[in-house]
């Protein structure tokens, strides 16, 4: 699936991004002639779902020396034990050193991201999730969002460059913008279908100026059969979206004879209120996932030096030599 090309940034690659005790560290030891092959192990605070290894072979490839070299790690998507070495890199510690922040701090935020998918798809127990939460980080970090969430499992996610890396395509319907610049649900999903290209599934937003039932109904009457689904965002204010409401819902299109329009439900949805909707068996064919994904924090890695040049080593509170874990795989 994944056919990830991730942008590897100057900063990143001059140590901008870096702590700078890494830059006066290798400074320090340019200037003594110290350069020893080290062996570097990378491993989470938490359990979860690992992911951000795509994007730091990119950068290895592209600063580590191309013989006299060994990197091993878990695979993107691998469930992770806290404290389970997930990465392994041996290479001259001036290959390898600077980019000690980068890489923490890559697979810190990848693995939150699609630990906190695979929890939202979990409790979906087998209905499709999508990854909405774009617009709840910097936009630098959107495409990595999207990424992450699909390692985790969901189906897709909202960006293009989160749908490119992943090798999948973008998902999205319409915005309640789009419904009140036209002045209507119908009036948007006019347009919609007369703009959009055919492979764009017509998904209407029903939630913006009346009743749910009655906006699902509206646009069904007009789209008919090229109408694909419908999108249930009830916000807080109106008391959100309720199995019962989805129920409503589904059984008035189904008395209509549009038993073919398939329901989304998004907007303040969690593991805990996923579960609600599987519980009480809502038709819901698939969930929308926003802040949850996006607002969770990375799974902190540590890293620690385990061999110079072979003789094992390690600092206080940690065990000297290279940590065993045979689920690690070679990929350089």
């Amino acid at each position: 699936m994944v056919n990830a090309d991730f942008e590897i940034r100057r900063s990143l690659l001059v140590g901008e991004t870096a702590d700078v005790y890494l830059q006066r560290t290798l400074t320090i030891l340019r200037n003594e002639g110290v350069n020893p092959v080290v062996a570097l192990e990378f491993s989470p605070r938490r359990a979860g779902i690992f992911c951000g290894i795509t994007e730091v072979r990119g950068l290895l490839s592209r600063v580590l020396p191309e013989s006299g070299i060994e990197v091993w790690a878990l695979s993107e998507g691998d469930p992770i034990e806290a404290g389970e070495v997930a990465l392994r890199v041996k290479a001259p510690y001036s290959s390898v050193g600077l980019y000690e922040t980068a890489i923490s701090g890559i697979l810190a935020q990848c693995t939150g991201f699609a630990s906190a998918a695979r929890e939202c798809v979990d409790a979906a127990s087998g209905t499709p999730v999508l990854a909405l939460g774009a617009r709840h980080v910097h936009p630098d970090v959107a495409g990595i969002l999207g990424y992450s969430a699909i390692i985790g499992g969901c189906v897709s996610c909202s960006t293009i460059q989160g749908a490119r890396l992943a090798g999948i395509t973008p998902s999205g319907n319409m915005p309640h913008s789009l419904s009140l610049l036209l002045g209507g649900t119908v009036q948007a999903m006019e347009a919609l279908d007369k703009h959009m290209p055919q492979e764009v599934p017509r998904v209407a937003l029903v939630d913006t100026f009346r009743d749910e039932s009655e906006e699902a109904l509206a646009v069904s009457r007009v789209l008919r059969e090229k109408l694909r689904g419908i999108r249930i965002n009830t916000p807080s204010t109106r008391g959100g979206a309720t199995p019962d409401l989805i129920k409503e819902v589904r059984a008035r299109l189904d008395l209509s004879g549009f038993r073919h329009v398939e329901i989304m439900v998004s907007g303040g949805l969690n593991p805990e209120r996923i579960t609600e909707f599987v519980d009480a068996e809502a038709p819901v064919n698939t969930f929308g996932i926003g802040a949850y994904i996006a607002a969770t924090g990375p799974n902190p890695f540590h890293v620690d030096i385990h061999e110079v040049d072979g003789r094992p080593v390690a600092r206080k509170g940690r065990i000297p030599g290279i940590t065993n874990n045979p689920r690690l795989g070679r990929v350089m």
